[in-house]
């Protein structure tokens, strides 16, 4: 493992992209194995921090896997744009976790992340054994897309990275005022990536034009049977109270469907709040903890 607490794995997609995905505590054994799935357009590196936490820190310190999908991060572009899909990234999320030898595990999914795992629990729903959605659900709020489409196209190229920090606080800092200084320069640093033109968004372009045609008036395809299906599997459910993506009330209705289901709702932060302010990252160790032996003493 590098000195920055993981190693870089490669593995071919079902048609042959190179893909990647990060590995923390490799070594770590005994326990569920943590999938982090990150959002639309974000990366591995979104999930750093929190995989630290949960790999070194933790009492059960686990080994964690954080994906990039195909376009984003250190996985190759897809030349094919209708491949961007949350049907084709679970596929290669599939090979992954095959490529690693990995047949159960806990998923962490913010975003894009937990529709993922909603497709997953359809195609292998033996493969998670817990599960915690990130500022997401089987309902998203028209309006709350939109809102991320309008600070995606066009996405900001800044020169330096002092203007990329400005420019994140001046798209998100309205939704995000519990955030700490030192929050935004790290934001940054996970989503972006630097070039000779300055500080680039770390994703394939063409991500943003499978947005286009969709009507934001319209109330957007759900996933109610998805989530029903996992109605066995625990759930910790993570909003943010200025979320514009995962709306109260489906997250009350949640609750309603899963009765087992845990919630937290994060003061100050929006879509997507950062697991590893706070305590979050050790209300979700000890979630995955407690649901753990509690299945070992059945």
């Amino acid at each position: 493992m590098a000195s920055d607490g993981f190693s870089d794995f490669f593995y071919a997609a079902p048609d042959g992209l190179r893909l990647h995905a990060r590995i923390y505590g490799e070594a770590n054994a005994g326990s569920w194995p943590i999938v982090c799935l990150p959002g639309l357009t974000r990366n591995a590196r979104d999930f750093h921090e929190l995989a630290l936490y949960l790999s070194i820190k933790a009492e059960r310190p686990r080994k964690v896997v954080a994906f990039d999908y195909r376009g984003r991060g250190q996985s190759d572009r897809d030349p094919d744009i209708g491949h961007y899909n949350i049907g084709v990234e679970a596929g290669d999320v599939l090979a992954g976790l095959s490529a690693l030898g990995i047949e159960q595990a806990a998923f962490i999914g913010t975003s894009r992340g937990g529709l993922i795992i909603h497709v997953l629990g359809a195609l292998q729903p033996a493969v998670l054994k817990a599960i915690v959605l990130n500022d997401i659900g089987p309902a998203i709020e028209a309006a709350g897309l939109a809102h991320i489409r309008s600070y995606l196209d066009p996405a900001p190229r800044p020169k330096t990275f002092g203007e990329a920090v400005d420019a994140q606080r001046s798209v998100h800092g309205a939704d995000f005022p519990a955030l700490a200084d030192a929050d935004w320069p790290r934001m940054v640093r996970a989503i972006c990536r630097e070039t000779e033109a300055g500080w680039v968004p770390d994703f394939d372009p063409a991500l943003v034009d499978t947005l286009a045609g969709i009507d934001f008036s319209k109330p957007l395809p759900d996933l109610w049977p998805q989530f029903d299906a996992l109605a066995a599997i625990p759930l910790l459910v993570i909003r943010g109270a200025n979320s514009k993506l995962l709306s109260s009330t489906t997250l009350k209705e949640m609750q309603e469907r899963h009765p087992g289901m845990e919630a937290i709702t994060v003061e100050g932060q929006g879509h997507a709040p950062f697991l590893d302010t706070g305590d979050l990252s050790g209300k979700i160790a000890v979630f995955l903890d407690r649901q753990e032996n509690q299945i070992k003493q059945k």
